[in-house]
């Protein structure tokens, strides 16, 4: 009788016994992973689902990371535009100041002010997040502003904007201090202005005259270079009567000059005195107004001139006055790289700022949060800071208080807010619109992830409630299993009979 050994029997049974111990370890690595199985092969008929899956939470972690990065950009661009609507109004809130003590530099305690406040706007819009220059447009590698010293006083050769403004006063007061304009009497009871070169971009311009004289002829003004005249005739005026001269300023303001007829002694300010006949009342009128419009040029229209000489600084590119001397320039020319400090250094163009920074945050959403720091709001500001800083007079000149006077009235219309035109508070409300945009897609998207994690986890994660109870009772079979096998290799032939 032939006995066959266990061996053949048992490797069924080892087989098996390796089969589940392979289950066993891989439900071990499930509840260890928590995922089904860590190669897309072992999750089955939902592994493209997966992969698309992934992919979209992939993408929606992209976005998340842009968003931080666009609010941590925004919020730094926002805190600079609200300092510099802060410098704005402590500026204008000095300009409107009742005093206007000049003290030995030259200037007032507000000019004072303005300086503190253009060197801080400088630095805002020189602000940075990252390496990044927020107002710059697309030069993000480039600060957009000189230094606020190089723009005030220049930089060796390069002039800077205090030189500008004493040019430009030079040019617009002239020569004889009438502001350009040149009285004569054509006739022995005629007083005539007229303008001392045509075409000219400096000086004061005739705008009109208006009277109640009695007897007077008036003549508006006309010709090349523009004149108005006054003949008084053969008849002295009356007392009270008057006469209004008008003059156009280089800012585009206009200055009055009323002159009335008097025969008090000593004579009233603003007035000129009836003589015995209307030669000597055309005499008396002609000196009233020479003196009237060298306060004039020697006051508003110096204001007006800085104020002016400011815009053109900061024009692109800056201008200046064309020849010399200067008293007698008639135009302005363009100040190159080599003689005049450019303000802006960034990115210019003629598309929207805000177009300049273009970020996706969403497959078919994109944000735009650029900025120019040479944007019509923020030069403006900065313009007319600079050129409060930048006046200098001097308290022993007679025409001082009336040119600071002119200069706080001019500073603070220009930092008012003009409806219709940009405001600093409209580029803040587009980066805030632009941050609702972000905020409202990313709420959008943490509810996609949330849903969609979801969806992942039902293909690739498991239940380990479930795997714990598989491996328990793997591991019971298992010991069955050893035992059985165990028995079966301890059996002999003497066992058997």
């Amino acid at each position: 009788m032939t006995i066959s050994g266990v061996s053949g029997r048992t490797s069924y049974i080892g087989s098996g016994i390796l089969d589940l111990r392979s289950q066993l370890d891989a439900l071990v690595q499930q509840l260890a992973s928590g995922k089904v199985s860590n190669t897309y092969a072992g999750q089955g008929s939902g592994r493209s689902l997966a992969i698309g899956l992934r992919s979209q939470l992939s993408n929606l972690a992209g976005y998340a990371d842009t968003a931080i990065n666009l609010n941590t950009r925004i919020n730094v661009a926002s805190l600079s535009l609200q300092r510099l609507i802060g410098v704005g109004a402590s500026v204008k809130g000095a300009a409107v100041s009742a005093v206007s003590t000049i003290d030995n530099t030259g200037q007032t305690a507000g000019q004072k002010t303005a300086l503190l406040g253009f060197i801080d706007s400088v630095d805002m819009l020189n602000a940075r997040s990252g390496d990044r220059y927020l107002f710059s447009g697309r030069a993000t590698d480039t600060a957009p502003v000189a230094s606020a010293d190089a723009i005030m006083n220049g930089d060796g050769a390069l002039a800077g904007l205090k030189q500008l403004i004493l040019e430009r006063k030079q040019a617009d007061v002239g020569t004889s201090g009438l502001g350009r304009v040149v009285l004569s009497a054509p006739s022995a009871t005629s007083v005539q202005l007229a303008e001392d070169a045509s075409p000219s971009e400096f000086g004061l311009k005739l705008n009109a005259i208006t009277s109640t004289l009695t007897g007077a002829t008036i003549t508006q003004p006309t010709g090349t270079p523009a004149a108005m005249s006054v003949d008084l005739g053969a008849v002295n005026p009356a007392e009270g009567e008057s006469i209004k001269f008008t003059f156009n300023l280089p800012d585009g303001t206009t200055e009055n000059i009323t002159l009335t007829a008097s025969t008090a002694t000593p004579l009233p300010a603003n007035s000129f005195a009836i003589g015995a006949d209307s030669t000597a009342t055309a005499a008396n009128l002609n000196a009233a107004l020479n003196t009237s419009i060298g306060a004039l040029a020697n006051g508003p229209l110096v204001a007006a001139s800085a104020v002016t000489a400011g815009d053109n600084f900061f024009d692109q590119p800056p201008m200046r006055v064309g020849t010399t001397p200067l008293g007698a320039a008639t135009t302005l020319v363009a100040g190159t790289a080599a003689d005049t400090i450019s303000w802006y250094k960034g990115e210019t163009g003629s598309d929207s700022a805000r177009g300049t920074a273009v970020a996706r945050v969403d497959e078919s959403i994109t944000v735009q949060y650029g900025a120019r720091a040479n944007e019509q709001a923020l030069r403006s500001q900065l313009q007319t800071v600079a050129v409060f800083a930048a006046v200098t007079t001097s308290a022993t000149d007679p025409n001082a208080n009336a040119q600071i006077a002119a200069l706080n009235q001019r500073i603070a219309q220009n930092l008012a807010v003009v409806p219709g035109t940009q405001s600093i508070q409209d580029i803040q409300a587009d980066f805030a619109g632009a941050q609702a945009s972000i905020k409202s897609t990313t709420d959008r998207q943490t509810q996609t992830k949330a849903i969609t994690q979801t969806m992942l986890d039902s293909i690739e994660g498991i239940s380990n409630d479930e795997v714990a109870t598989k491996i328990l009772a793997l591991q019971t079979a298992l010991q069955a299993s050893y035992q059985t096998t165990a028995t079966l290799y301890q059996m002999s032939l003497t066992k058997f009979i």
